[in-house]
């Protein structure tokens, strides 16, 4: 069942505006959302992210069955730019901040506002029907054919393996920094020190840092030799 919005014959002869669908409403208010955390994420981004949003707006950007986008020119008609795997092929991707031209954050944008526009529809359509099921009208703000949009992959990840509660859990870090990330990898894992090898099983080999997980290097100087490795906060020992 479709939510219904109800005006009467005397709003329409008085001149009253129309209410906004529920639908539009929902894609226009998810758009905004969404533009307004990415300003405040990116501040150096604040110029491009607005012409993303008049580009969605717009219904400039296609997003594909396949996890792409493609994204008409604003100076040229004729043209579309493609956005695949985060990479866009127009002139300002290679010196946009972190690689976000107005391309590849329109379509970022308008993924994951057809996504929270859909939560907020299933959630004003519940309430108001006590349902819970894909709403038709939806159909006017998500493309055809599409399959539920996946995130848009991070500049930068790193997947772990850490022990928890005695259960072996795969924890995924992504960041639009690269040191950045390696520094809160590199936190993560002095939260879950690597555990004593269980009796029976071959040792670890001479110089491997077992606070880290990697084979040190071994080292020589005036002072005799041991074992190290760098990381993004400065040498380590394995201690």
């Amino acid at each position: 069942m479709a939510i219904v919005t109800e005006i009467s014959w005397d709003d329409m002869l008085e001149g009253k505006p129309l209410p906004e669908a529920p639908a539009r409403k929902a894609w226009h208010d998810a758009v905004s959302e969404i533009a307004e955390k990415a300003k405040a994420k990116l501040p150096e981004c604040r110029g491009r992210v607005e012409s993303a949003v008049k580009m969605v707006l717009a219904g400039d950007v296609a997003l594909q069955a396949d996890g792409t986008a493609k994204v008409a020119s604003q100076s040229n008609g004729s043209m579309a730019y493609h956005v695949v795997n985060g990479h866009c092929d127009c002139q300002d991707f290679a010196k946009a901040p972190h690689n976000l031209c107005k391309h590849r954050v329109s379509a970022a944008i308008a993924r994951r506002a057809h996504e929270l526009a859909q939560q907020r529809l299933a959630q004003l359509e519940e309430a108001q029907h006590g349902i819970s099921q894909p709403l038709p009208e939806y159909s006017q703000v998500q493309p055809q054919g599409a399959t539920p949009p996946a995130l848009p992959e991070a500049p930068a990840s790193a997947n772990v393996h850490v022990t928890l509660a005695g259960r072996t859990v795969q924890v995924t870090l992504r960041d639009s920094d690269e040191q950045r990330l390696l520094a809160r990898l590199e936190a993560l894992l002095q939260r879950f020190p690597v555990e004593d090898e269980l009796e029976g099983e071959q040792a670890s080999p001479e110089g491997w840092c077992r606070k880290h997980g990697v084979q040190m290097k071994l080292r020589h100087g005036e002072h005799g030799a041991w074992w190290s490795h760098k990381t993004p906060r400065g040498w380590c020992k394995g201690q």
